[in-house]
């Protein structure tokens, strides 16, 4: 993972076939966040590399210094 710009840049080894790499997408930062798969929501670029991505029930402050960002 990194930053480029305003973009945290994250790969993973899944396809991006049939939402897989979206899941994994979702899990990991799920963990690395430390909140449910369930609070992690892609709300756009579902199909495209480029995503947005909403987190629930934390702030932002706790999720860049949980991924390491700050």
């Amino acid at each position: 993972m990194g930053v480029r710009g305003d973009e945290l840049k994250v790969r993973v080894a899944a396809p991006p076939m049939d939402g897989a790499a979206n899941e994994a997408l979702v899990r990991l930062l799920a963990d690395r966040i430390g909140v449910a798969p369930s609070s992690v929501t892609i709300r756009g670029g579902a199909w495209s590399r480029s995503k947005t991505v909403v987190v629930s029930g934390v702030t932002l402050e706790h999720a860049a210094r949980q991924l390491g960002l700050e």
